[in-house]
């Protein structure tokens, strides 16, 4: 985000759901200033941030703890996570999938080194006393539910992906487990211009509610 006379943030490549949408119509509609948006993972993003070359980000937790002292974060979205499955895999319509019937899908996922955030959600696999499969690893989660179409795997993608319609795929509730992927607004300490703060705020009373 970049703030007077033009604000540039960056989000992360996903639909973007919950407060944020509102976030930024208000931010646009301020005087004076005009939102750029750059659509980036959060790890260019936060490269970016202590670069200064945005003012903030849309990023998934958690912030690397080098980064702890010089950046701020505060939670915007969380999501339930849900089951991104091919058509051939799937259950009844509305069906919550025990993991376990799925301990034989190859994965499709995230590289850690990039989201760790959405990669340790697989952690939900060892709770359950199973180990994953990783079959492929994409950084879009386009690429992620066309590989799923494909019949290449399974996948875990936030509940906010079912909007995202695609022939031979299905989306559907996990049993007895609820992971959770949260997103948040990351910027610079140390450099909160007024228009910036006054974001922040937005932000901060939007997401009260979560």
């Amino acid at each position: 985000m970049r703030y007077l006379p033009r604000s540039h943030w960056g989000s992360y490549p996903r639909p973007i759901t919950g407060c944020c949408p509102r976030c930024c119509a208000s931010s646009v509609r301020a005087p004076g200033v005009r939102l750029q948006l750059t659509e980036a993972m959060s790890d260019v993003q936060i490269e970016e941030l202590v670069a200064g070359r945005i003012d903030a980000g849309l990023v998934i937790s958690p912030l690397p703890p080098r980064y702890a002292a010089s950046l701020e974060y505060v939670p915007v979205a969380r999501e339930a996570l849900m089951v991104a499955m091919p058509v051939s895999e799937s259950f009844p319509e509305d069906t919550a999938v025990d993991l376990r019937r799925l301990a034989h899908a190859s994965l499709v996922v995230f590289p850690r080194h990039l989201a760790p955030g959405l990669y340790d959600i697989m952690d939900c696999y060892g709770a359950a006393g199973l180990t994953p499969r990783i079959g492929q690893e994409t950084i879009q989660m386009q690429t992620i539910v066309s590989l799923v179409s494909a019949g290449m795997g399974v996948a875990l993608v936030p509940e906010s992906l079912r909007h995202l319609r695609r022939t031979g795929v299905v989306y559907r509730p996990l049993l007895d487990v609820a992971p959770v992927v949260e997103t948040g607004l990351v910027w610079r300490t140390e450099e909160v211009s007024p228009a910036l703060a006054g974001f922040i705020e937005i932000v901060r009373t939007r997401a009260a509610t979560l």
